[in-house]
């Protein structure tokens, strides 16, 4: 079984994951984003870089969930590759950070790669208002997201929620970030916990 936690740059998926991994004794899968050889260029010239970074999240993306499918592990795994197709590509192109010939080359490439791998069993989407991505991306303070620009995170967030709003690959659970705060309040994180249980009883029988 693969969970897959998905949402915006300070949404708290890295958290999420880890507290569900911790709760049901699931493997958890990260984002490498200490070892990504082309994020700092990115952040700091985005035209430049844009397509190659596109390229290794795509190909590391697809390599991991080919090598989870295989280990008969329950695993949650933090962003997915749709994000990448659908937010993260596609914005660059509309802001002129990408070029159309690029874009369409990541494209057909992703459309193509996507018949090879199969969907999340499970897919929680962590909704979050931009001054809460602000203020969680500030407690954090990775040194590279300094320079994330506040349009920047606007723009995605509009993209997360038109993808969301046509998201027909499986089981969804939508939490509002806003107004749950499960990386302090236990009372929080059980409340995700039981709609997580109610998703995947109806998947699988309950232990």
């Amino acid at each position: 079984m693969l969970v897959a936690v998905a949402g915006n740059i300070g949404s708290g998926k890295t958290t999420l994951a880890t507290l569900l991994s911790k709760h049901y004794n699931w493997d958890a899968h990260f984002e490498d984003v200490d070892e990504n050889p082309y994020l700092n260029d990115f952040y700091n010239d985005m035209q430049r870089w844009s397509f190659n970074l596109q390229i290794y999240y795509m190909t590391s993306r697809i390599s991991k969930i080919q090598e989870l499918r295989q280990n008969q592990r329950n695993v949650i795994q933090d962003r997915t590759l749709y994000e990448d197709a659908y937010i993260f590509a596609p914005n660059l192109h509309s802001m002129g950070l990408m070029t159309t010939r690029d874009f369409e080359t990541y494209f057909s490439l992703f459309k193509l790669q996507e018949t090879f791998i199969q969907p999340p069993d499970l897919l929680i989407y962590l909704r979050a208002s931009v001054p809460t991505l602000v203020n969680q991306i500030q407690k954090r303070g990775r040194d590279y997201e300094e320079s994330i620009r506040i349009d920047y995170l606007k723009r995605l967030n509009e993209r997360y929620e038109a993808w969301i709003s046509t998201y027909d690959q499986g089981k969804i659970l939508i939490v509002d970030v806003d107004t749950n705060n499960f990386s302090e309040n236990a009372e929080d994180l059980g409340q995700i916990i039981h709609s997580v249980d109610a998703e995947l009883h109806g998947l699988f029988e309950p232990k």
